[in-house]
């Protein structure tokens, strides 16, 4: 396992521990060995590599209601945080513009903070 994937793997369950729940993301495309396509999965190119919801309680119209807030976060080798791809870059602005939580770290110290201020 590489580095990236072990520290992936700490902040999946670190921030799994309070109040979000995160999930491995993949994504890519193979070509179908049957029909020759490329068939593509995972949610778009630049999503983060976990995924989730961060458990949330709000105001009046909703009280004492559990919502759920989604959250991505892009996990990248340490020290690698300013080599985020445009397309990762534009996922985040996109999420965080919709109210959710993005963000891309390199450790698990920032995951925890972004995921669970």
């Amino acid at each position: 396992m590489n580095r990236e994937t072990q520290l992936q793997q700490r902040i999946r369950l670190s921030c799994s521990r309070g109040r979000a729940r995160l999930f491995r993301n993949n994504v890519g495309a193979l070509r179908d060995a049957q029909s020759g396509r490329l068939v593509r999965f995972g949610l778009q190119p630049g999503s983060g590599d976990l995924i989730g919801w961060r458990s949330i309680t709000i105001g009046p119209e909703h009280l004492g209601q559990q919502l759920a807030q989604f959250v991505s976060v892009e996990v990248k080798t340490p020290g690698q945080v300013r080599r985020a791809r445009p397309e990762q870059l534009a996922w985040q602005r996109q999420v965080q513009a919709a109210g959710g939580l993005a963000c891309i770290c390199d450790s698990e110290a920032q995951a925890v903070e972004c995921v669970d201020p």
